[in-house]
């Protein structure tokens, strides 16, 4: 049996609302307070009338002192604070010379005066509303902490986003420019055939790099369709000399890691494994899962560290000689420490007999266990229910 999926909204979600229940609920508590107080003394159930005349008296003067409140709550401390003092020892003195007076015709043959019975309830009304008082501006100064702070993480994603978009987007030029570079040679060459596919290829991989949004995630799948574009680039300008192989574990197909990760890893191996050596070399990318963790190891048969001219040094990115080397590799590790911080591993190895290894290792994360079910939501609600409201409780929408 199919269950409809419930999103809880949160209580400050309608301010308007959560006034009116919260102002409610604390003055029909206070008179239910009274009133037990009222039959547990063994007076006169006609004194129940005192008591809800009392909380209406409360109630009414409460509305009236949250819009002078809201009026308050934003100024500055000095200006906020005297009147709202103001305001409270007006509101109490009313609210004793009603409650004063209602119990003066009630208790009519009484010796108490009425000054005497005005001071009695000053104190009582007093407790009252200024305990309301310090709820009102307690719970508005929780909520715009909250707001402040769910604004605060809302930029600190905006910027990671914009980040991780300069990072990813460092890598286009470099691709672009070599592959122009090939493609302008071509031309020169007279050679348009190759020409021609060349820009064919580079327009299906750029095609596919711009449907994916800088900083998202695609599968291992979808990451090893997008090299094979680029190695088809490639393979024209290195032919026979070029060699890929892909070890793609069938269970880490579905694993998600950031988009065009490992092009630049691919690059750097074309250019200091493939390029200098007559015979070329191998380049080899897998993929496997490490318990509850996704390893991806691209590494390649050329020099390695043999001859240093060929890895010019890059700071950020330390190997194991604690020599720092790789291009684009300062920038893939930036990109793994936005996305996972210190939950990420990011080695490299360089073997004395030669060769160049990079093993990224990061937490296990499944596309079909991130689908989210489909919730129906009308647009206009979903978009109001995405801005905060900055209104004090009490507000009317």
């Amino acid at each position: 049996m199919a269950v409809l999926p419930l999103r809880p909204t949160p209580f400050f979600a309608n301010k308007n609302r959560a006034f009116w229940h919260l102002q409610i609920a604390g003055w029909g508590g206070a008179m239910v307070l009274r009133a037990m107080t009222t039959v547990a003394n063994e007076k006169p159930l006609s004194f129940l009338l005192l008591v809800l005349i009392a909380t209406i008296t409360g109630f009414s003067i409460s509305l009236v002192l949250s819009v002078i409140y809201r009026q308050l709550i934003h100024r500055r401390p000095l200006v906020t604070w005297g009147l709202t003092g103001i305001a409270l020892a007006g509101a109490v003195s009313v609210s004793a010379f009603i409650n004063g007076w209602v119990i003066s015709l009630y208790q009519v043959n009484s010796e108490a005066s009425f000054a005497q019975l005005f001071v009695g309830v000053f104190y009582i009304d007093l407790t009252l509303l200024g305990a309301w008082s310090a709820l009102y501006y307690a719970i508005n100064f929780y909520v715009q902490i909250e707001e402040q702070a769910d604004q605060m993480l809302r930029l600190e994603a905006q910027a990671t986003s914009a980040q991780l978009a300069m990072l990813r987007y460092q890598l286009n030029p470099h691709f672009l420019f070599n592959t122009l570079n090939s493609i302008s040679t071509l031309v020169l060459l007279k050679q348009t055939e190759p020409a021609n596919a060349m820009l064919m290829r580079l327009s299906s991989f750029l095609r596919h790099t711009l449907i994916n949004e800088a900083g998202s995630k695609v599968t291992v799948q979808q990451e090893v369709e997008a090299l094979k574009l680029y190695l088809d680039i490639e393979l024209m300008r290195f032919e026979e000399r070029l060699r890929t192989e892909f070890r793609i574990a069938d269970d880490a197909e579905d694993a998600l890691l950031p988009s065009l990760l490992l092009q630049p890893l691919v690059e750097n191996a074309i250019k200091y494994a493939v390029s200098p050596q007559e015979e070329g070399a191998r380049i080899t990318i897998s993929a496997q899962l490490v318990g509850q963790r996704l390893r991806v190891t691209v590494s390649d048969t050329g020099p390695g560290l043999q001859n240093r001219e060929l890895r010019p040094t890059y700071p950020g990115v330390v190997t194991g000689a604690g020599e720092s080397t790789g291009v684009g590799l300062p920038n893939i590790r930036d990109r793994l420490t936005q996305a996972y911080g210190d939950e990420h591993r990011f080695e490299i190895r360089t073997p004395p007999e030669g060769g160049f290894t990079v093993i990224i290792e990061i937490p296990y994360e499944s596309a079909k266990a991130l689908e989210p079910a489909p919730v129906p939501q009308p647009a206009t609600a979903a978009v109001a229910a995405a801005l905060p409201d900055k209104r004090p409780l009490g507000t009317n929408a």
